[in-house]
């Protein structure tokens, strides 16, 4: 996947919010099967050329929504030193009030350690992409060992799932969106679209989904991409 041109956009429908595309340090773990977003990734020696780049977009950032959401091509945790700092003079300049962050399950323990730095409440999402513990980690390499929604409810307020993989199964799509509703106020839901990695698109299971699941469409906490862009950033 190439560089985004698109980095500043606003979410007007479900939970508006402003929302900004920065650049971060290589993720962590690196090794999704279905991930192939590693071109916005920057290194050590371009640290500050990624702080001024983030400084670029984040200053069209308005407040008027009160709400901001950071994305990286990994987790917050791995933003450069100064946008974080940025970002949390942002939010008192701005007068945001709610901040979303994205952050992978090997953070967990680490995300009061934010909550903390950051001068307002945090959403936290994270990106499970099924429940199901063997798809998860023998076919989509997700290195997110929990077993339960329960576990994830625990440290994570919104996570986010993918539908449409060859492999995955109606059972599977039915009881992940099930334990969506029952363990947390807010999700995403991104459908599957194909990439460079070896992970394929089921366009069947995608047709089934958004007919089954039409009323995913209008429930308020629940946004579901069918586009990666449908953010309006990427």
């Amino acid at each position: 996947m190439g560089i985004p041109n698109e980095r500043y956009s606003k979410i007007t429908e479900k939970n508006p919010r402003e929302i900004c595309l920065l650049r971060g340090f290589p993720c962590a773990w690196g090794k999704c099967a279905f991930c192939d977003y590693i071109d916005d990734n920057g290194s050590r020696n371009q640290e500050q050329q990624m702080v001024e780049q983030n400084r670029q977009v984040l200053a069209q950032v308005t407040g008027e929504l009160n709400v901001l959401e950071i994305i990286n091509s990994g987790s917050c945790f791995e933003l450069p030193e100064q946008t974080l700092e940025d970002i949390a003079e942002l939010i008192r300049e701005k007068g945001i009030q709610k901040l979303f962050f994205e952050s992978h399950w090997i953070y967990r323990n680490r995300l009061e350690e934010m909550r903390k730095r950051m001068p307002v409440p945090i959403v936290f999402k994270i990106g499970v992409e099924t429940f199901d513990h063997d798809f998860r980690e023998n076919i989509l390499n997700k290195h997110a060992d929990f077993t339960s929604p329960a576990q994830v409810a625990e440290y994570f307020d919104s996570p986010c799932l993918m539908v449409g993989i060859q492999g995955q199964t109606r059972e599977m799509i039915a009881r992940d969106i099930d334990w969506l509703k029952e363990y947390f106020s807010l999700g995403t839901v991104n459908v599957y679209n194909n990439n460079t990695t070896k992970i394929r698109r089921d366009e069947e299971l995608v047709r089934w989904f958004m007919q089954e699941y039409q009323w995913l469409l209008d429930d308020p906490a629940v946004e579901v991409l069918y586009e990666i862009t449908d953010f309006g950033v990427g």
